[in-house]
């Protein structure tokens, strides 16, 4: 099955763009170089792919303004696995907002939450962590422990939160959307585009720039081990 994937290094560098992609369980890099002639961009159809880019569905949206500069396939409904975790960081940055957490606030860890398995950082039932740790564990290791935590957390039960996902993808005009769970290891009907992966990552970072505190690291440390992006991690 093709999963959705964002080209995180294009979204967080150019302020301006906001591109998101579907592969194959490839990685690809785009050489931010790249120029494309207006001819390109002016004759764009949704089932052309003048590029050749690697994928199945693709888009390359202007932050600020939403205008699409390139798309190929946008609204195929894919399986996103944890380009998921875009929409639950977009919830805890709301809830921030709202007063209803801060950054030091700290956030338990159930039994569910500690038995998510794939990307991790191994949550233990007997300990808690700010909600600062969490956002980096999420944004650097796609950990789904800490993701499930943070929805039980805010959300009261995971269900509860998977809810709230679905709303703000309706409000969003998210239509080709439906979250099944907060973190996207696969399960059936649990779905999206990359046209409401663009619209989602533009909405994110035009309301909560501050997210790009997390988004941009590449090695830090949590629990004083450390933790390192790698495009080899797995992804959900």
């Amino acid at each position: 099955m093709k999963k959705i994937f964002i080209v995180f290094i294009l979204i967080l560098s150019v302020p301006s763009l906001v591109i998101a992609s579907a592969f194959d369980y490839t990685w690809t890099t785009i050489d931010p170089t790249l120029e494309v002639s207006s001819d390109v961009i002016n004759n764009i159809s949704d089932n052309s792919n003048p590029l050749n880019l690697d994928c199945g569905s693709c888009i390359l949206m202007e932050q600020k303004t939403g205008k699409i500069l390139y798309s190929y396939n946008i609204h195929e409904k894919l399986a996103p696995a944890s380009v998921t975790k875009l929409m639950s960081i977009y919830l805890i940055m709301e809830a921030i907002s709202s007063g209803k957490i801060n950054y030091d606030t700290l956030i338990p860890c159930s039994e569910n939450a500690a038995s998510m398995g794939g990307s991790q950082i191994w949550l233990d039932t007997t300990e808690t962590l700010s909600v600062s740790d969490m956002l980096k564990s999420i944004c650097v290791v796609s950990a789904n422990d800490s993701v499930t935590a943070m929805a039980e957390y805010i959300g009261g039960t995971e269900e509860n939160f998977v809810a709230m996902m679905n709303e703000k993808a309706k409000e969003f005009g998210m239509n080709d959307t439906c979250f099944k769970n907060c973190h996207g290891i696969d399960e059936d009907g649990h779905l999206t585009s990359s046209y409401d992966i663009a619209v989602l990552s533009r909405n994110l970072l035009n309301t909560y720039p501050e997210i790009t505190n997390y988004t941009t690291i590449y090695m830090d440390s949590l629990r004083n081990r450390k933790i390192e992006f790698s495009k080899y991690q797995q992804i959900s």
